[in-house]
């Protein structure tokens, strides 16, 4: 099978953790392109419209949490944090912004790549028609929420819902199994596979996000809190969610 098609931008002040990842991606099979600050990696964006943004939080003139928020106002590429810190603070707050993923350093460059892989195979469907692997999805409608599986996109009452890729992924595995109540632990199994070190508290500060954003649209009855066990999809008819 040829290597999976995708372009990385890595955006670290430090030379040298670029230079581990540039070797790493490398072996993979993906090209990279690099930043050396915010504003450089913010230029990089629009000049080469990457697949992926490895994000450091901690760079001087403009961090990556600023990062993240420019770029979620125009771009919903997915988003992979690196930070030196630990802090829960930062990496909810990361999450919260719209990042797909969190890794602190010092990291090994190969769960990188791993977690990196993962995040473009759930984008992958895009590329998949051009290699002639493409397979019709229909697409999965409840109430007032559609998804199309293949184009990636959400709409609410028949208007568009901009979601990060974290963010769909958690609607679709919700919205294939309607009355199912996911646990957090099965949602995060599906997110990254079993052994990836998410928290609940990822899981909910992205089902936060979804809510907000269907809200945003008039659709507050999107995700169904199910307390002590986890969620399902709510009734999709523009009430209010129960909880």
């Amino acid at each position: 099978m040829s290597p999976m098609p995708g372009t990385i931008l890595l955006v670290d002040d430090d030379p040298h953790i670029r230079q581990l990842l540039v070797f790493a991606f490398g072996k993979a099979g993906l090209d990279t392109i690099e930043a050396a600050d915010g504003e450089e990696a913010l230029a990089q964006v629009e000049r080469h419209t990457p697949d992926l943004v490895i994000l450091d939080i901690n760079m001087p003139r403009m961090d990556g949490l600023e990062v993240c928020r420019r770029l979620r106002a125009k771009s919903e590429v997915p988003i992979f944090f690196l930070s030196s810190r630990d802090d829960e603070i930062d990496r909810v707050l990361g999450i919260e912004l719209g990042g797909d993923d969190y890794v602190v350093k010092p990291f090994s460059p190969r769960e990188v790549v791993a977690r990196s892989m993962a995040i473009l195979r759930r984008t992958g469907a895009r590329q998949a028609s051009a290699i002639g692997e493409v397979e019709t999805i229909a697409v999965l409608r409840h109430g007032l929420l559609s998804l199309d599986p293949e184009s990636w996109t959400v709409q609410w009452h028949g208007h568009d819902v901009g979601l990060t890729v974290t963010e769909f992924t958690i609607l679709r595995t919700l919205l294939a199994s309607p009355t199912r109540i996911f646990s957090r632990d099965q949602i995060i199994d599906r997110l990254r596979g079993p052994g990836f070190a998410l928290t609940d508290r990822t899981i909910d500060s992205h089902v936060r996000n979804l809510r907000r954003k269907f809200a945003e649209a008039g659709g507050s009855d999107v995700v169904e809190t199910r307390a002590g066990i986890g969620y399902r999809l709510g009734h999709c008819a523009g009430a209010a969610p129960r909880e």
